[in-house]
C-alpha cells in the first residue's frame, strides 16, 4: 500500500509541477492576429539570459519527467483512468474523424492544413484545396484509409514547402496523425475496430508523438520565443491571455512571452517523450480547452487533430497492454528493449 501511495504521490507531484508553470493560451496567434506586413523573427529574444534559462529548465524537466516515468512509476500511472483504455480498438477510427473534419473545414475556408496558410494565391492552390477536401471526406468515411494517409503524408510536405519550412513544421501534428493512420488504419470491422501488433503500434505512436510534439515546439519558437513581436501584439489584442495578470501578478510582457513560449516548448517535449501520457494529456488539455471560450469555432476546428492526438495518447496510455508502447523510443546501442506487452501479437 505504501508503494502504491508513493507512486500516486509522484504522479500528482509531477502534474502539480507543470500546473505551477503559468499556462499560456495555446491558440495559434497567426490565426487571430492581423499581419499585413508580417512579424519578422527575432532570435535574439531566444538568446536572452531569461529565455535561455527557461529553455534549459524545460529540457531538464523533460529529462526528469521521463526518468521518473521509467524508473519510479508503473504504466499506466493513473489506474483510475483504466476505462478510457477500452477505447483502444476504436481510436484509429476516432482519430481519422478528427483529422477529416479539420481538413474539410480548412479546405472550405480556403486554407491548406492549417488556418494560417492561405493557398488561394498560389499556383495550383484551388487543386490543393480540392485534394484537401476530398481527403477530409475520405478520412471521415473511415473506408480503406491507408492510401489516404499515405497521400496526405506525401502531398502535405510537398505543398507546404511552397509556403516555407515554418509552415511545414507547424503542420506536423496533422502529418503525424497521417503517419499513424498509415501504420494503423481502421479496419472494415464494426466501428473500425483494429488491434495491431506491438511493433507496428509503437512505431505508429512514435510518429504521432513526433508530429504533435514537433508542431508544438515549432509554434513555441515561431510565435513566441523567436517572434516576440507577434506574441506582444497578441497580448495587446487579447489581454485575457495574460493569466498572471488575471490573478494579480503583473510582469513585463516580454517575461510573460518567454514563460508562455517555454511552457509550450515543455508540452511539445513531453509529448515526444511519451512519458506519463495520462498526466501530460490532462495537464496540456487545460490551456487547449480554455482558449475555446475566447476564440470559439476556429480554435476548435483548428485544434481537432491535437484533440485527437491527446485522445490517442490518453487511451493507449490508460490500457495496461499498450501503456508501455506509448513511451517507446527507438533502440540505441546497448539499450535493452522491453518485451512486447502480453496480449499483443509480436511483429
Amino acid at each position: 500500500m505504501n508503494a502504491t501511495w508513493r507512486r500516486c504521490a509522484a504522479a500528482v507531484g509531477a502534474a502539480a509541477a507543470v500546473l505551477a508553470v503559468p499556462s499560456p493560451a495555446s491558440a495559434h496567434e497567426k490565426w487571430f492576429v492581423p499581419a499585413p506586413g508580417g512579424y519578422p523573427g527575432d532570435w535574439s529574444f531566444a538568446a536572452r539570459p531569461l529565455t535561455l534559462a527557461l529553455i534549459l529548465g524545460v529540457v531538464l524537466v523533460t529529462a526528469g519527467w521521463r526518468w521518473v516515468a521509467v524508473r519510479r512509476l508503473p504504466a499506466p500511472e493513473l489506474p483510475v483512468l483504466g476505462p478510457v483504455g477500452r477505447l483502444v480498438p476504436y481510436v484509429p477510427r476516432l482519430l481519422a474523424i478528427h483529422l477529416g473534419v479539420s481538413l474539410l473545414a480548412a479546405g472550405v475556408s480556403g486554407h491548406f492544413l492549417t488556418h494560417d496558410l492561405d493557398v488561394g494565391h498560389l499556383p495550383g492552390g484551388a487543386a490543393l484545396l480540392l485534394l484537401e477536401g476530398a481527403l477530409g471526406v475520405w478520412f471521415i468515411t473511415g473506408v480503406r484509409l491507408r492510401p489516404a494517409a499515405v497521400t496526405l503524408t506525401l502531398a502535405g510536405p510537398l505543398a507546404l514547402l511552397m509556403t516555407g519550412p515554418v509552415g511545414l513544421l507547424s503542420a506536423m501534428d496533422l502529418l503525424g496523425v497521417a503517419v499513424f493512420l498509415a501504420f494503423v488504419p481502421p479496419s472494415d470491422a464494426t466501428f473500425g475496430r483494429v488491434e495491431p501488433d506491438a511493433a507496428t503500434l509503437r512505431r505508429a505512436l512514435l510518429g504521432l508523438r513526433l508530429g504533435a510534439g514537433g508542431a508544438l515546439i515549432t509554434l513555441a519558437f515561431a510565435e513566441k520565443l523567436a517572434n516576440p513581436a507577434l506574441a506582444r501584439e497578441t497580448l495587446r489584442l487579447f489581454p485575457q491571455l495574460d493569466v498572471l495578470a488575471l490573478v494579480g501578478i503583473h510582469v513585463p510582457a516580454d517575461t510573460f512571452v518567454a514563460v508562455a513560449g517555454a511552457t509550450e516548448l515543455l508540452f511539445g517535449l513531453l509529448v515526444i517523450s511519451g512519458a506519463l501520457p495520462q498526466v501530460a494529456v490532462l495537464v496540456a488539455g487545460i490551456p487547449f480547452n480554455a482558449t475555446l471560450l475566447l476564440f470559439g469555432g476556429t480554435e476548435m476546428l483548428g485544434h481537432l487533430p491535437v484533440y485527437g492526438v491527446f485522445l490517442t495518447l490518453l487511451a493507449y496510455g490508460s490500457n495496461p497492454r499498450t501503456a508501455e508502447l506509448v513511451r517507446w523510443l527507438p533502440r540505441t546501442p546497448g539499450r535493452r528493449v522491453a518485451p512486447a506487452p502480453e496480449g499483443l501479437r509480436a511483429a
